[in-house]
């Protein structure tokens, strides 16, 4: 390899390496709405606060972080939210159709999720028009270890960017939280194929089931929610549906679909 070349990996590399210090710093900041100081987010990304202090600077020029004023420390920007938001009016508009599909095939509640730190934030959803269903708001924020969503987005993920995402202990929800251990078993069977579930690990007498979507927009998921009694009657039916569901999204709007039993 030339001196040329060498220098010119080096450039690569270096900049690999600032993009993934950024990404560790905004995610500190995004785990903490209300702000950090520069030493306290040194500390959190083992960096020199001078390394801190220079990128901070970097994404403060592009408005993705922003000074707390007089008091000091700093917090995501408004450039992030932006682009959050027209990633999401986009991705609603373009899975809507396959939500209210779902929705109706199974009779139940759908909702679409992202993974905003360690929570499932619901981006959509589509409740179900019958007499017992499952109402929630849209934004909410739940433990993602606790809901099916959560799940199927942390299957997802790397080891080395799942595990500082799950808390140990995982603080318990209910008395069916899963431990650990218990979640760990679980995110392998879903990250080999099979579809994510919970019953009443978030609120009790829920349930639900959720796959997730590689979209060129992004990696979603897809979940249905309903009743703990009704769901786990049709876990097979519900399973096939949202494989199904996968696939036509990917298809449409994604990479080509992975195979899946």
């Amino acid at each position: 390899m030339t001196q040329t070349d060498q220098a010119g990996e080096a450039g690569r590399h270096g900049g690999i390496q600032v993009i993934a210090r950024a990404g560790a710093i905004m995610r500190a900041l995004g785990d903490n709405p209300q702000g950090l100081s520069l030493a306290a987010i040194a500390q959190i990304v083992d960096l020199p606060r001078s390394t801190v202090q220079r990128i901070i600077t970097a994404l403060e020029a592009e408005y993705l972080v922003e000074t707390l004023g007089p008091v000091g420390g700093f917090r995501l920007g408004p450039a992030l939210g932006q682009l959050i938001s027209q990633t999401q009016t986009d991705i609603i508009t373009l899975l809507k159709p396959y939500m209210l599909e779902l929705s109706e095939q199974l009779d139940e509640s759908v909702c679409v999720s992202t993974l905003v730190g360690n929570k499932a934030y619901v981006v959509d959803r589509v409740v179900a028009e019958r007499e017992l269903r499952v109402v929630f708001p849209i934004g909410i924020k739940a433990p993602a270890y606790a809901t099916a969503s959560g799940k199927a987005l942390l299957a997802a993920l790397s080891d080395e960017w799942m595990q500082p995402l799950l808390p140990d202990p995982l603080p318990i929800v209910t008395p069916c939280t899963p431990d650990r251990i218990t979640l760990l078993e679980q995110l392998g069977q879903i990250a080999e194929g099979t579809v994510a579930e919970e019953h009443g690990e978030l609120i009790e007498g829920l349930s639900s089931f959720a796959i997730t979507l590689e979209t060129y927009l992004g990696r979603y998921s897809i979940a249905v929610v309903g009743p703990t009694a009704r769901l786990v009657t049709r876990r097979e039916p519900f399973q096939q549906a949202l494989h199904s569901c996968k696939q036509s999204v990917e298809r449409a709007i994604g990479r080509r679909a992975s195979h899946t039993s």
